[in-house]
This record gives C-alpha cells, sequence and structure tokens, in this order.
C-alpha cells in the first residue's frame, strides 16, 4: 500500500517558488476573466457599471498576479513568467467560454491554441 505524502512535504512543494506563482497566477486568471468578459451576459447592463464592477474585480487579480510575478521571478526569469501567464489565461477562458458563456471551440480555435502551447514550449527550452 502506497504511503500518502506527508503534508508537510505537500505544503512546501506547493509554497515553494516554482508551484506557487502558478497557482496564484491561475486564481488571478479567474479574477481577471470574469472582469473583462463576464458582463458580456448582462448586455443590458449600463457600461459604467460594468467597468466599475470589472475594476473592482480586477483589484482582487492584482493582488493575486503582482505577488505570483514577485515570488515566480526567484525561479523564472519573466519571460517565463509571462509565458506562464499567457498560457494560463488560454486555458481560464477557453473553459470560461465554454461554462459560462456558452460558446463552443472549434476546431481552428484549438489549433491556435496548441501553436501557442507550441510556442510557449519553445521559451522553456534552455
Amino acid at each position: 500500500m502506497a504511503r500518502p505524502f506527508p503534508r508537510a512535504f505537500l505544503m512546501s512543494l506547493i509554497l515553494s517558488p516554482k508551484v506557487l506563482p502558478v497557482l496564484m497566477l491561475l486564481a488571478s486568471n479567474v479574477f481577471m476573466t470574469f472582469a473583462w468578459y463576464g458582463h458580456l451576459k448582462f448586455k443590458a447592463a449600463p457600461l459604467y457599471a460594468a467597468v466599475i464592477l470589472s475594476w473592482l474585480i480586477a483589484f482582487f487579480e492584482y493582488w493575486l498576479a503582482v505577488p505570483a510575478n514577485r515570488i515566480g521571478y526567484q525561479a523564472y526569469s519573466a519571460a517565463e513568467l509571462k509565458t506562464i501567464q499567457e498560457v494560463i489565461t488560454l486555458s481560464v477562458f477557453a473553459v470560461f467560454s465554454v461554462l459560462y458563456l456558452k460558446e463552443g471551440l472549434s476546431w481552428n480555435h484549438l489549433a491556435g491554441f496548441a501553436l501557442i502551447a507550441g510556442g510557449a514550449a519553445l521559451i522553456f527550452r534552455g
């Protein structure tokens, strides 16, 4: 029977400068995706209300993204951090688009995302 990971090991892994920034960027991108695109389901709402609400949501995104980049810079270059953020952004947006906006992803969306992922892989070759 396999022993589960000790809790201390798991916490040290999650809090490491390689993993924590990725988790924080993932969370920040969820906030930012809702800030930028969530209002599209509420077309009748006034534009000023959408902007103000989006700005308030983005405030929390910054509280995750800025520390994520500060912590992540210990383990990643700036180009690597930006690449991680862009791949996460596309992934979060794809899920958001399908589940929240009820829009489908076509083969050309998926092919384009795959090409971007391929480009991202080049950033980490070194």
